[in-house]
């Protein structure tokens, strides 16, 4: 294919690296920063940069943030050639995905949204890599109406790239799992680095401190803007989270052993079933 990538941050960027790597498709390569245009041609991750032109291509990957995506397709989906695929790599679907599609009928494109679910603790072009999505989960969330070779297109593409398990799914329940299997975790691990022993931690910690705290870097523009658009999905999962941590503390605050126990146990055994069942799972 002809494949033009609109935004060469640390997934675009990656995912122009990976075609080239693993695949013989065409990559165009677009950025505001010209700078990192020429960055991907010089590492040989795109074949060539845009040259203002977006009409000719097979499929437009969209590697923005997600209100930066849609303004993005709004003002140029007009520009592409009629019948083009787009796709985005945001991490919120639902409403998103609907606004995606109406643009794009309005315009004579189609359109079907991806998920890769892969990233790194900083983000920017010169740190994407063209394994990012070896083995990692990739989620692909058409509507019912959606052309089932659109659908096929994107996940051999997936494939490709090295996708391990990939997932079809609508966009609402895109945003359902996504809020409770990411979006809450890095919450959570932005809270958990308020403690005022964060600057102590050296020489305290292990792998333990390391898992939870590794995504608190992230880039606050754009994770505000997934948690506002999945706000109702994701307050759903924090409410959750809060009273199970209130039952923890109940059960310090009155010495409780025998409860706190057994509230480890039910941990214990959600987590090992939920592993039995991963285990289980076809690839």
């Amino acid at each position: 294919m002809n494949i033009l990538v609109v935004g060469l941050g640390l997934i675009g960027g990656s995912l122009c690296k990976a075609m080239k790597k693993y695949t013989y498709h065409t990559v165009t390569g677009c950025d505001r920063n010209h700078d990192i245009e020429f960055a991907a041609l010089r590492d040989v991750a795109v074949d060539k940069t845009f040259d203002g032109n977006y009409s000719g291509y097979d499929l437009v990957v969209i590697a923005l943030f997600p209100e930066a995506t849609e303004n993005f397709f709004r003002q140029h989906a007009g520009e592409f050639t009629k019948g083009t695929l787009v796709t985005d790599v945001c991490g919120i679907k639902g409403d998103f995905s609907a606004r995606m599609k109406e643009i794009a009928e309005q315009n004579g494109v189609r359109y079907v949204g991806i998920h890769p679910m892969a990233g790194k603790e900083f983000g920017g072009y010169y740190n994407s890599t063209a394994d990012l999505f070896v083995k990692a989960n990739f989620i692909v969330t058409p509507f019912d109406d959606s052309k089932e070779t659109d659908v096929e297109t994107l996940k051999k593409l997936a494939l490709e790239v090295g996708a391990g398990k990939i997932v079809v799914t609508s966009p609402e329940n895109h945003d359902k799992m996504i809020a409770y299997t990411s979006q809450l975790a890095h919450i959570v691990s932005s809270a958990y680095v308020k403690s005022p022993e964060l600057g102590l931690e050296c020489g305290f910690s292990g792998g333990s401190f390391q898992d939870m705290t590794r995504i608190a870097t992230m880039n606050e523009n754009m994770w505000t803007d997934l948690f506002m658009q999945n706000r109702e999905h994701l307050m759903y999962e924090l409410d959750t989270l809060i009273a199970n941590l209130n039952k923890y503390s109940e059960a310090l605050k009155n010495a409780d052993s025998e409860s706190m126990k057994s509230l480890i146990a039910e941990g214990r055994e959600l987590k090992e079933e939920n592993l039995r069942h991963r285990v289980g799972q076809p690839n």
